[in-house]
């Protein structure tokens, strides 16, 4: 136990408070820093940029967290009530986008987004060709197209999830069900979900961080662009303490985004409890 809780604190705590430190600071990264105290918080507040990175982050979590959240329940309602051949060959290949490296998924998506890409190619020959257009240049579509990617990425991870869960709730809840003429909709609602509600709460909470903090999805798409419609703060961050010299208040976004992420663990956290509870 001791030599797991001393890497913890060297390699994840000790910087975490490395990092606070240095976000009450003006520092280039190079030369010597200078005490700047609340400065990088009111900066980044009045900051209409930082707003909306963190607001392109939201809607990245209705992609990332939501969407798959409610795909993952509709199979696993399904699959609560018709048997399926090849189960297991079925969850490894929706499971699959989780193991491969985010970079090779952006770099796919690139080519599949591209104005002469396979989307595009459909669309044309189905006669859409006005909504043909380069979807990770367009100002309205580049954000809700990489949260599609987000979604096709973790939403194999939640169907893994509820499955595994469903198979734990007892037959029996579900002939009783059926024995008191309940329909998909009710079964689902009185058996299903509520056996699931622990592993809805851990798939919630890993896909809601993932979406917090989507870094190199984006970076290696767009960079932020176009005009700044896709940049979130793990991007923000990377810009201000690599591009702008701006490590205070990179560091800054970065203890505002942590914040964030460990209130809505714990939030979920604190509503899975209480579900349980009651």
């Amino acid at each position: 136990l001791l030599p797991g809780v001393g890497a913890y604190l060297l390699f994840t705590f000790a910087p975490l408070l490395h990092t606070v430190w240095l976000s009450f600071y003006d520092w280039d990264g190079i030369t010597v820093g200078t005490w700047s105290g609340l400065d990088n918080y009111r900066t980044i507040l009045s900051d209409p940029d930082v707003r909306g990175a963190f607001v392109h982050s939201l809607v990245l979590v209705v992609f990332y967290a939501l969407l798959p959240i409610v795909l993952g329940l509709l199979l696993a309602s399904l699959l609560s009530r018709f048997r399926v051949r090849g189960l297991t060959a079925f969850r490894t290949i929706l499971f699959m986008p989780q193991t491969v490296a985010m970079v090779v998924v952006a770099q796919a998506f690139v080519w599949i987004y591209a104005p002469d890409g396979p989307v595009n190619v459909v669309l044309r020959r189905i006669g859409l060709d006005s909504v043909a257009r380069g979807w990770l240049g367009d100002f309205r579509w580049a954000l809700p197209s990489l949260g599609l990617v987000g979604t096709w990425v973790t939403y194999g991870l939640c169907m893994v999830l509820f499955v595994a869960g469903v198979q734990k709730i007892p037959a029996s809840l579900y002939e009783a069900a059926r024995v008191d003429g309940a329909g998909a909709f009710r079964e689902f609602m009185a058996v299903t979900l509520p056996g699931l509600r622990n592993e809805v709460a851990v798939a919630l909470t890993l896909t809601t961080i993932t979406a917090l903090r989507s870094f190199d999805l984006i970076y290696n798409t767009t960079q932020g662009g176009p005009g700044g419609t896709t940049r979130v703060p793990s991007v923000l961050i990377y810009q201000n303490a690599f591009r702008n010299g701006r490590v205070g208040v990179a560091c800054a976004v970065a203890v505002i985004l942590t914040v964030i992420i460990f209130a809505i663990a714990w939030l979920i956290g604190r509503v899975a409890d209480r579900t349980d509870d009651a």
